[in-house]
């Protein structure tokens, strides 16, 4: 037994001894990794302290010192900006400003840090020169809705919140910019509308005074009392909550229908109370005429039987 014990811890030192080598070869391995490693970081290091020097550093705090001067003034043109009252500048208007103060401050780093590295700006206009007679061609409509955005800004036709109507669109205006205007329909879809057609079409603005009038066409029969029909009409704004009575409401004979004749009531309410206003007239129309026992006129199918 103990020569068989002995034989198998002989069988067994040659891998002891292979484990060893392996071990050994590893560490001469990391060693020479983490010379190489150390070597690396120190190389680097040298190359980095032969750029840091008081030049550069003075350098580098001037460049930062700059870049944050024209940080304050954008901030400060925003600030004041926003500072002057809404009768004097819309919020149009001021949406447009702070923009063109963000390009001009993003314009002016970009052109600091080229001269700092040496670029000369005459070749880029240059170049820009004539790249832009390229893209000019192709950015026709751009500069179109661009210019247009001006004339719409400026001549305060439309402003955020207003309910405008445009090529068959009605929506309200969330956004103005200078390339086009956003607006929701009161289905709640966001249509966008270029400023170009915009300028170029027929545009109904609903908001750009306080009240509007709302005008019901109101039909009664040829065989009814014109004056009775005219005098029982103008009973029906006195039932609508949201009309106005300044100015007063107005009712007048408007035309000879088909199957009757066409009477107009007119009645002024706030922008606000449209929707309102419109159900409140059918439904003092309707009440007032059944009062009076005037027939409004309707289509009526008679079938003989052969």
């Amino acid at each position: 037994m103990q020569s068989t014990e002995r034989s198998g811890a002989r069988k067994r030192r040659p891998q002891s001894g292979n484990a060893r080598k392996k071990r050994i070869k590893m560490l001469k391995e990391l060693s020479i990794i983490k010379k190489d490693f150390v070597d690396f970081i120190s190389r680097t290091w040298d190359k980095i302290n032969d750029y840091i020097t008081i030049h550069y550093l003075f350098v580098g705090i001037s460049v930062l010192l700059v870049l944050f001067i024209y940080y304050i003034i954008y901030r400060l043109v925003r600030k004041g900006i926003r500072r002057v009252n809404d009768e004097k500048l819309s919020k149009e208007r001021k949406e447009i400003l702070y923009r063109l103060a963000r390009y001009a401050f993003y314009f002016a780093v970009v052109v600091y840090i080229l001269g700092l590295f040496g670029i000369k700006l005459s070749a880029i206009w240059g170049a820009a020169g004539i790249a832009g007679v390229a893209i000019g061609f192709a950015a026709q409509t751009s500069v179109s809705n661009l210019i247009s955005g001006i004339f719409i800004v400026s001549e305060k036709s439309i402003k955020m919140g207003d309910t405008i109507i445009i090529n068959g669109v009605t929506g309200v205006v969330d956004t103005i910019s200078l390339l086009s205007i956003r607006v929701h329909t009161h289905d709640n879809q966001m249509v966008r509308i270029p400023n170009s057609s915009i300028i170029s079409s027929l545009l109904t603005n609903n908001s750009y005074n306080s009240y509007r009038r709302y005008l019901l066409n109101v039909s009664v029969a040829y065989e009814a009392d014109l004056e009775l029909a005219v005098e029982t009409l103008k009973k029906a704004p006195a039932l609508c909550p949201t009309a106005r009575t300044d100015p007063a409401p107005n009712v007048w004979i408007d035309s000879f229908g088909e199957s009757g004749i066409n009477l107009i009531l007119a009645i002024w309410f706030d922008n606000s109370d449209f929707l309102a206003v419109k159900t409140e007239a059918f439904i003092a129309v309707k009440k007032v005429f059944d009062q009076a026992k005037i027939e409004i006129p309707y289509n009526k199918l008679v079938v003989h039987n052969a």
